[in-house]
């Protein structure tokens, strides 16, 4: 463990040797680092999480209660993991045979958010600023900004940087509510302007 950075953690996590953990980042009850994680700076580590050997997460990334987060993922700064959501790593997992050449990646990009109870089927990248709802299966790959649900997931959507769902004009332009931040839908990608 790297100890050369000020973070929290409970007296009964569990932190393995060999992760980067950064200044700030303060990580619950009961839950387990394994080795060789890249934890990033002002994150927080919710109660019962796993985070298994060579996760990678960046700055001030989100991780509620209960999650599951295996080898091959990698979250950008600013990821939002919503309680008891787990990814997978392993597309056709069987107990008796033995799999971990096999692992496949999967990117959540900068921003992304991740409802409660949702699932991430492995080798399926978030974009950034994507919205996956609470309880929806990915078993596809979602767009920057998109708005997912249901299971399997599909797209009923796209929003904001800031979280609200965003209605395009004839000019295909949209303004967030909260935030006055402007957007543009140009061949079913969005940009902000």
């Amino acid at each position: 463990m790297d100890i050369t950075n000020s973070f929290f953690a409970h007296e009964t996590a569990v932190i393995d040797a060999g992760s980067t953990i950064g200044t700030g980042t303060k990580i619950w009850h009961f839950s387990h680092i394994m080795p060789d994680c890249i934890i990033g700076k002002d994150c927080n580590i919710g109660q019962n999480v796993v985070v298994s050997p060579k996760v990678k997460l960046g700055n001030n990334v989100k991780v509620q209660n209960n999650v599951s987060i295996y080898t091959g993922v990698i979250c950008e700064d600013d990821v939002f993991l919503g309680p008891s959501m787990v990814f997978t790593n392993v597309i056709n997992p069987r107990s008796a045979i033995k799999r971990q050449d096999q692992y496949l990646a999967t990117v959540v990009k900068k921003g992304a958010s991740i409802g409660a109870n949702a699932t991430i089927v492995c080798g399926n990248n978030i974009g950034e600023y994507a919205f996956i709802g609470a309880g929806a299966v990915v078993t596809k790959e979602v767009l920057p900004y998109a708005l997912v649900v249901g299971n399997p997931s599909k797209q009923i959507g796209w929003i904001s940087e800031y979280g609200h769902r965003l209605e395009f004009d004839e000019n295909n332009e949209a303004i967030c509510i909260e935030s006055k931040e402007k957007y543009k839908l140009e061949n079913n990608k969005v940009f902000k302007i």
